[in-house]
């Protein structure tokens, strides 16, 4: 209740701001810094003590040196160099510096804690001034009042006036937009000043006109504030249309406007237009016989006067009055143009008699362009305060404009009485002092208990002054009252008082307007915010004797003992109690009593007995004058205390009564003992070691503050819990029901208390299963006991007047068991939820029941919807313990996928029919479980036979592993056995392998989660869900990925480097090799499933055909869910979705097929190559198409050039896989491994793929048979040479590697024997010559064993046939290695 400073809105970009308004002037971070300490280290008690000795002079020569080093070296203040000026309604800022300026506009924004805050962030900067040398002196911002009747007081737009040392005043939108300019006087704008309509608030005050105010050095420029509305919304209309129409926009009509000469004054700072005033009677005389004299002749009437107050120098305040009427007409147009004809004409006649016209053309040129500007009316000063020393700064005219405050460079601020023209009051200690006004109505409750409640509500009035030189705010009563507030705000800051409100507002539009501006704002270029002053106004009732500042005295007391740590009890309840008793005020009293409640280091008898002495005390006096809600609030709170100190009572007595065995219990021990294994494993997993705070432990005592805020009593008595966050709520429930659960407190006498205290059985049900479902943990430990004393509880509240009504029939409903179940559904506490699903199936059982046999229907058994609803719920959640269960098996170390799911019948009733197989495979990503392996324990339960099989495989993890394996995978079979539908292998493998491909778009370098998605994929049987899935997985993640693969590498001409693949791909180059072998295998898939489905074709024959026009052969899986869930709502599954794809064009999917399998290629063994060069322009137009659509395919013969280039890179990838396996000690029967450069299916896939490039196979197989015995693998040689067709051609190739191979052995080997040089003497001479010509360099592996090269030349005399040239050359060279050989 005192007075706050209020943030209420932050600057965005305020250096945006300054680095546009500065661009020319950089200054050092360090004068910055410097500059800063010295802020912080100035000591001001040198000028302080000099302002309040008086010595002017000497004072006046310090500061000025000091501003002066303060500008020169600093750019923190940056904003004082700055003309600033801010809407009242705060929505609009303006900061200009001499061209430049920058609007800032009002957005709203949520910041971190979710809270809305209204933010200043740019909206509009650039250029302001038109002419030369011009820049912006003056700046003020007015809101424009809406037309339109729905209106309730916010403005349509806000205007910007900007005033230039030119003398021009432009008028701009808030987008930067000119609407109109004029150029009123040729002197500097000094200030520009507005007054807005009031309401007025007596009769008798006379109603001002709006007006715009613009002061010159020596002339005071008034725009009435109607026209000037109408003339504004005009412009901006016609700017409007023109902009919208393209066309120029015309110019408007110049302003109306009065134009003052003001006299008497040596020098002109600022000014107040004070407004209309009418003298009273005796003052008309008094003034007339001041200026007339004796015989002065005295009006009937009083004539009404404007009036002006200025500041500034000789003398130092001058007050003007303008009569109204009296000021001389201004010329009209007409006069004005003939004018300006007889001066031009008369100056052109004396320059061309004097010489001067040699400039001629510019003279005219200037006088052009300089309009002519109104002569001002003279206006004399009425009287002035004079002080020759002193220079007046500034003035600001107080909202009632009976009084201003003016600065002056003494530094004192000085309080005006406009009325009477006299200074009332004088503050020293100001320099550079800022003011601002706040005129604050009186509260309505306060008008309430007031002596005048009748009279309309008062109003006080405060003057703030922002002294800057000290970083202080102050907030000063009027007259004479005292300072009511201080605030340390900074030395930087800008205090922003507008003076006026709306324009455009009259006494008919305003009726209902709430006008939402701010008074006064205090701008910190600091931190950018703006905040406002908050004054209540009990402050301005200053006197001694006010009841009102005594008890707020007293609650400043009664806050600070509160504070205090290191009070005695006793102490602080009588302290308190004689504070309350004190207070007169009802509103504060009940103020300092919700304080004291609200405190809590108080204890709870220290409350008791204060409340109770304050609710004494009341009753004794006059009903009449007692305040019924002080009264009503003692009341309540007293009964709320007596509530929680009986409960703590029952609960510390320990008595726990002896629990009767109830009837409707029997049988829960079964229940038990059945679900009792899956609990004890799900407890297991729950009681894992977790942080926790100490504060957030449920098992803290429940302070009685909280209990209190938590309960409100009700007009009827009656007590109701407010549920306002989950923790409160959670925490009140375990203060009123965890002892009684325990079987530590006595659950009827709980009960019954809170019955009596009136809180309804639905929130005490409420509180009981939140507070049984939060403490599932040490339910499920002893499960028995705490299930016994939940029914007894559970009974208790269902017998309390209220909970099941009396008119209940049990075919029907109820709502009170309705609520048990919709709380078990929504619960994520599956263990606890199924334990109280148990216990009220019973009690309702029970209820049913009696209520059966009080019809005398005892001999049949009650069949009722209520227990087929139980039963219903108790089956669902059994089965989602089994599931959470599951899904709580902790992942493997290190693995990714984040928490455990949690799950609720709720949560997988919304999940649609996919929920339960969209959790377990979420499960199964985390758990890092292979497809092999899952599909292994899912033949493990659908063939138990298979058990021995299963467990005479290889285990290479020890026992403990295994176990786990083990465990999971019971747990998995459980799941499976309650839910056999929603789990079907089809559906399971169809979501796994979604949740793999999404998982690896979120992380493209993670290969193996596509390639297990693919393999998932694979394990479908239903050929359908396998072609949806396909379709699906292609369209949606895979071919933007695909297509940005194939450009890349097309754009850099071979296998693209790592840095190029994550820039253009979002991968590295290793995983772009494995994406696009998953690629292969994913578009294979769908050709192998086009085929089964459609005409059983073969996965990679290329015949003209159309999926749309097949027949389908293998009928469509029908999905179905289980029993208990058939009321599943939400999304589709994705089997579902995969049912309801189209077919897909198989030429077109082959035809990716065989890029995808290049692409692969070419980044396998690094190979350069264009890829999409290698198709014509029909099959380059079909890739990346949807591959459900029919697209124009090539077909007949291709171009040469282009097999060739076709027939060259496939021959290049086979050495390629060459020389990956390069290992000769290797045999044909040394198995390879499946994936990699080195995987054994690279040649069968060459071939595959020459067929369908129309390259012939053979030279494919015998290039492949030459590389490998370039490699020296002759074993895999020989299986590939009996493939070969053209042996003719083959043989002729070998016979050149054969003699490559033995011209290294005789020539160009190290170790030349002499056996070897007497055998090539023994050659004949043309082998001689042959092998001589030879070059072994071109072999990769020269040295190979004789026998090798032996087996060879043999194997070249059966291929090749007698009558070949090279036969002869043949059979010289197997007598020359036969030779070798028997010499070694």
């Amino acid at each position: 209740m005192s007075c706050s400073l209020w943030e209420f809105c932050r600057l965005q970009e305020l250096k945006t701001v300054r680095d546009f308004l500065f661009q020319n002037q950089t200054t050092e971070p360090a004068e910055e810094k410097n500059q800063t300490d010295n802020d912080l280290t100035w000591d001001t008690s040198d000028w302080e003590s000099a302002w309040d000795s008086g010595e002017n002079e000497e004072e006046k020569s310090t500061s000025a040196t000091e501003v002066e080093s303060e500008t020169t070296g600093q750019s923190g203040p940056w904003l004082q160099d700055c003309v600033v000026s801010l809407s009242p309604c705060s929505d609009l800022l303006v900061v200009a510096r001499e061209h430049k300026a920058a609007f800032l506009s009002a957005k709203w924004r949520t910041d971190d804690s979710g809270r809305e805050e209204m933010t200043l962030a740019v909206s509009w900067t650039g250029t302001l001034s038109t002419e030369e040398g011009e820049c912006v002196s003056s700046t003020i911002c007015i809101p424009l009042a809406s037309q339109k009747r729905s209106s309730t007081g916010r403005p349509d737009w806000t205007c910007v006036v900007v005033g230039f040392t030119s003398g021009h005043v432009r008028f701009y939108t808030e987008n930067g937009v000119l609407l109109l300019a004029q150029l009123l006087h040729e002197d500097p704008v000094l200030r520009l000043k507005c007054r807005t309509y009031e309401i007025p608030r007596h009769p008798g005050v006379t109603e001002q006109h709006e007006e715009l105010s613009i002061l010159y050095p020596a002339a005071l420029v008034t725009i009435d504030g109607f026209s000037l509305f109408q003339s504004l919304r005009a412009c901006r209309n016609q700017v409007a249309r023109a902009t919208a129409a393209g066309s120029d926009v015309i110019q408007p009509p110049p302003l109306a406007y009065k134009k003052w000469g003001l006299q008497d004054m040596d020098t002109i700072v600022d000014h107040s237009s004070v407004g209309v005033m009418t003298l009273c009677v005796f003052d008309q005389m008094k003034n007339a016989s001041i200026l007339g004299g004796f015989n002065a002749s005295v009006k009937g009437s009083p004539p009404a006067m404007s009036q002006y107050v200025t500041v500034g120098a000789g003398p130092y305040t001058g007050f003007y009055y303008a009569v109204e009427g009296s000021s001389q007409p201004l010329l009209s147009h007409v006069a004005l143009a003939v004018a300006s004809k007889l001066t031009s004409a008369l100056f052109n006649a004396a320059s061309g008699w004097l010489g001067w016209n040699k400039n001629k053309n510019e003279e005219e040129a200037v006088q052009k362009q300089k309009p002519k500007v109104e002569p001002a009316t003279p206006l004399g000063i009425r009287f002035g305060l004079p002080d020759s020393r002193r220079h007046g700064e500034s003035i600001c005219l107080s909202p009632c404009n009976t009084l201003a405050g003016v600065t002056d460079d003494f530094g004192r601020v000085t309080l005006l009485d406009l009325a009477r023209g006299i200074a009332i009051r004088m503050w020293k200690g100001y320099r550079d002092a800022q003011l601002g006004w706040l005129q604050v109505p009186e509260e309505r409750g306060d008008r309430e208990f007031s002596p005048s409640a009748s009279l309309p509500r008062r109003h006080a009035l405060f003057l703030v002054i922002y002294a800057p030189r000290r970083g202080i705010l102050e907030v000063w009563a009027m007259q004479q009252g005292p300072r009511v507030g201080a605030f340390t705000v900074g030395k930087h800051c800008r205090l922003l008082y507008a003076g006026y409100r709306l324009m455009g507002v009259n006494s008919v539009t305003s009726k209902g307007w709430q006008l939402h501006t701010q008074q006064v704002c205090l701008l910190d270029p600091t931190t950018g915010a703006l905040r406002t002053v908050n004054i209540p106004f009990h402050l301005a009732l200053s006197d001694k004797k006010s009841e009102r500042a005594k008890d707020m005295h007293l609650v400043k007391r009664l806050t600070a003992l509160l504070k205090s740590r290191d009070v005695e009890p006793d102490v602080l309840e009588s302290e308190a109690r004689s504070v309350l008793l004190d207070i007169k005020h009802p509103a504060i009293k009940k103020q300092a009593l919700e304080s004291l409640l609200a405190n809590k280091n108080v204890p709870v008898s220290c409350l008791t007995n204060v409340t109770c002495a304050l609710n004494d005390t009341l009753k004794q006096q006059d009903p009449e004058e007692v305040d019924t809600s002080l009264l009503q609030l003692c009341s309540s709170q007293l009964k709320l205390l007596q509530l929680y100190t009986d409960i703590q009572q029952l609960h510390s007595a320990g008595d726990s009564e002896a629990s009767s065995e109830n009837d409707s219990l029997e049988g829960i021990e079964e229940e038990l003992s059945r679900v009792g294994p899956i609990l004890q494993r799900y407890a297991q997993f729950t009681s894992r070691p977790s942080v926790t705070f100490a504060q957030d432990s449920p098992d803290t005592p429940l302070p009685a503050q909280a209990f209190l805020s938590q309960i409100e009593c009700t007009e009827d008595g009656e007590l109701k819990v407010l549920r306002r966050s989950e923790t409160e709520w959670n925490q009140l429930g375990n203060f009123l029901f965890w002892g009684c659960l325990c079987g530590k407190g006595p659950l009827h006498k709980v009960c019954d208390t809170l019955q009596q205290a009136g809180i309804s059985p639905q929130q005490l049900l409420s509180l009981l299963l939140s507070v049984w479902l939060q403490r599932e943990k040490e339910v499920v430990q002893k499960p028995a006991e705490t299930v016994r004393n939940l029914h007894t509880l559970l009974v208790a509240l269902s017998n309390i007047k209220g909970a099941v009504e009396d008119s209940w029939d049990p075919q029907s409903i109820s709502p009170w068991w309705q609520q048990v179940r919709h709380t078990c559904i929504q619960s994520h506490n599956a263990a606890a939820a199924l334990l109280a699903a148990l216990v009220a199936h019973r009690a309702a059982k029970a209820c049913i029941t009696s209520r059966a046999d009080s019809k005398l229907q005892s001999e049949w058994e009650a069949v009722s919807l209520e227990l087929e609803q139980w039963v219903v719920c108790v089956r669902q959640l059994e089965d989602v313990l089994v599931l959470q269960t599951l899904l709580l098996v902790p992942p493997p170390q290190g693995a990714a996928g984040g928490a455990a799911v949690q799950c609720s019948i709720k949560s997988l009733q919304e999940g649609g029919t996919g929920g339960v197989a969209d959790s377990v495979s979420k499960w199964v990503f985390r758990q890092k479980l292979a497809p092999e392996c899952l599909k292994e324990i899912l033949q493990k339960r659908e063939n138990k036979d298979a058990d021995d099989k299963v467990e005479q495989r290889e285990v290479v993890e020890g026992n403990e592993e295994k176990e786990t394996t083990d465990r999971t995978a019971e747990l998995l079979a459980a799941v499976w056995q309650r839910f056999p539908h929603s789990l079907s292998p089809d559906l399971l493998f169809a979501h796994c392998s979604w949740e793999y491909v999404v998982q690896w778009n979120k992380d493209p370098e993670e290969g193996a989660y596509l390639r297990w998605a693919v393999e998932h994929l694979k394990l479908v049987s239903s050929p359908h869900i396998q072609l949806g899935i396909s379709t699906m997985m292609w369209s949606t993640f895979i071919v933007k990925r695909f297509s940005a693969a194939a450009f890349l590498m097309e754009k850099v001409g071979k296998a693209p480097k790592d840095r190029l693949c994550r820039r253009d791909v979002g991968m590295g180059d290793k995983a772009m090799t494995s994406f696009l072998g998953c690629c292969v295998q994913l578009l294979q898939i769908l050709m192998e499933v086009t085929g089964v489905l459609f005409k059983n074709q073969c996965p990679l024959s290329f015949i003209n055909y159309y999926a749309d026009s097949a027949v389908e052969e293998v009928p469509v899986p029908e999905l179905s869910v289980e029993e208990a869930w058939c009321g599943a709502e939400g999304p589709a599954s994705i089997a579902e979705l995969a049912l309801e794809q189209r077919g897909v064009h198989y030429p077109l999917v082959q035809h990716h097929c065989l890029l995808a399998s290049l692409l692969h290629a070419a980044m396998t063994f690094s190979l350069k190559v264009k890829p999409l060069g290698l198709f014509d322009s029909k099959g380059k137009n079909a890739f990346f198409r949807d591959l459900t659509t029919i697209q124009l395919m090539p077909s007949g013969d291709m171009d040469p050039g282009l097999v060739s280039i076709r027939q060259e890179f496939l021959l290049r990838v086979l050495t390629g896989w060459v020389q990956a396996v390069d290992d000769p000690s290797s045999t044909a029967t040394t198995p390879l491994p499946s994936t990699g450069p080195k995987a054994d299916w690279w040649p069968s896939l060459c071939l595959e793929l020459g067929s369908l490039l129309q390259v012939n196979p053979d030279i494919l197989r015998r290039h492949l048979v030459c590389e490998l015995y370039n490699q020296g693998l002759d074993p895999r040689a020989e299986e590939v040479m009996l493939e070969v067709e053209d042996k003719d051609v083959l043989g002729s190739q070998l016979l050149v590697l054969t003699g490559q191979r033995l011209s290294y052995s005789l020539l160009h080997s190290q170790s030349q024997t002499q056996a070897a040089m007497e055998l090539l003497a023994r050659l004949p001479p043309t082998l001689c010559t042959w092998l001589k010509a030879m070059d072994p360099s071109e072999l990769r592996c020269p040295l190979v064993p004789l026998p090798q090269t032996s087996r060879l030349v043999g194997r070249l005399i059966e291929i090749l046939p007698e009558n070949h040239a090279q036969y002869s050359l043949a059979l010289h060279l197997l007598e020359a290695v036969e030779a070798l050989t028997t010499e070694d």
